[in-house]
């Protein structure tokens, strides 16, 4: 009643002819005490128009591909004329692309976008969530299902020889496994299960395995926090998967390698754990780990290129899809490296698919 009171009184004051009815009175409170004040977003321009104006360096710097590669990038993405978003809002499917990508690329409010694609906050929060399941809904297999073109057994063969090659104990490695603890924002509920007791923070965990030519070949999460590597192993389905595809033309069975958190299979490999290794086993250790290092690169280049997934603060369980975007991500650093390759790839000396090849158009 007595914010009502003075409500009334503002209202008063700034009406002294006419008294306002009460739900006048209140739309008045509401736009004198709105959190986000109203910006101008019909002075600016589309994206389409500002294009014209910006540097290939501005347009590589802001949305991660070239000018040149981005209409190639949303063929291989299948993005649409449009987007229709719940609310009736309308997007071209290169604006769709292109908020997207800015989004992504490095942390930013929604505010700040507004001079770039001239749209309201509402509209570009529509538009993001649109995109980025379309993204996910019709390109997601390809992070989830190893029977691939480029994972046939001939390929599969010339990885574990790059790989051999840089001077791994192993001959019949073809990829690497690992798993990556993405930080978020403190959650208000289920603490324990998303707090992670060795990197000390909250957040969720990703498995991934990734190819000598600096692609990611299978990405399962996200997964709670708490969760070991070999419990997400076990969940993935990973196994059964390179028990299916995972050879060599003439039917011998390659492996992946992992750290020592993995257990012991046909396909799946892991240094020797005992206390007191022999000559050999150390050397055999020390090789692996040279090359292994290459899973790490791979995560380091999607925080890199997508720094928005290192801004925890914007990373709330319940509010955003963290695991969707990490995984768009993932699938947009693929393209990447198709276009551009990659450390990895060049570590090897291996040349990544084409984005027609990749993404199968």
């Amino acid at each position: 009643m007595f914010a009502k009171r003075n409500v009334l009184a503002a209202a008063i004051m700034l009406f002294n002819d006419e008294i306002l009815e009460e739900d006048e009175m209140f739309c008045v409170f509401s736009e004198l005490n709105r959190k986000n004040p109203p910006f101008p977003y019909w002075n600016y321009d589309c994206i389409e128009k500002q294009m014209d104006d910006m540097s290939s360096a501005e347009i590589k710097s802001e949305f991660r591909f070239g000018h040149s590669e981005l209409p190639l990038l949303a063929e291989a993405l299948q993005i649409p004329q449009y987007f229709v978003c719940s609310n009736g809002t309308v997007a071209s499917g290169m604006e769709g692309l292109l908020m997207l990508l800015k989004r992504f690329a490095y942390p930013c409010r929604l505010s700040d976008m507004i001079p770039r694609f001239g749209r309201s906050v509402p509209e570009i929060s529509l538009i993001l969530a649109e995109v980025t399941d379309h993204i996910y809904r019709t390109n997601g297999h390809l992070l989830q299902d190893l029977n691939q073109p480029w994972l046939e057994p001939q390929q599969l063969e010339s990885f574990a020889r790059a790989i051999h090659q840089r001077g791994a104990a192993l001959s019949n490695c073809w990829g690497f496994v690992d798993g990556t603890v993405r930080p978020i924002c403190h959650p208000g509920e289920h603490q324990r299960i998303m707090y992670n007791g060795q990197k000390r923070v909250h957040g969720i965990k990703f498995q991934s395995v990734v190819a000598p030519n600096g692609l990611i070949a299978n990405l399962y999460g996200p997964v709670e926090g708490k969760r070991h590597d070999a419990g997400m192993l076990r969940m993935s389905g990973l196994l059964d998967q390179l028990q299916q595809f995972s050879h060599s033309p003439a039917g011998q069975p390659l492996c992946i390698y992992g750290d020592p958190a993995y257990p012991l299979r046909i396909h799946l490999q892991a240094p020797y754990k005992a206390a007191h290794l022999t000559q050999d086993q150390e050397a055999f250790n020390s090789s692996m780990s040279d090359v292994r290092s290459a899973v790490e690169w791979v995560f380091g280049d999607i925080l890199s290129y997508f720094a928005f997934l290192d801004f925890k603060k914007n990373l709330k369980i319940g509010l955003s899809p963290i695991g969707t975007m990490y995984s768009v991500c993932g699938l947009l650093r693929n393209a990447i490296t198709c276009f551009y390759g990659s450390i990895t790839s060049d570590y090897f000396d291996l040349q990544p698919p084409t984005i027609q090849e990749y993404f199968q158009i």
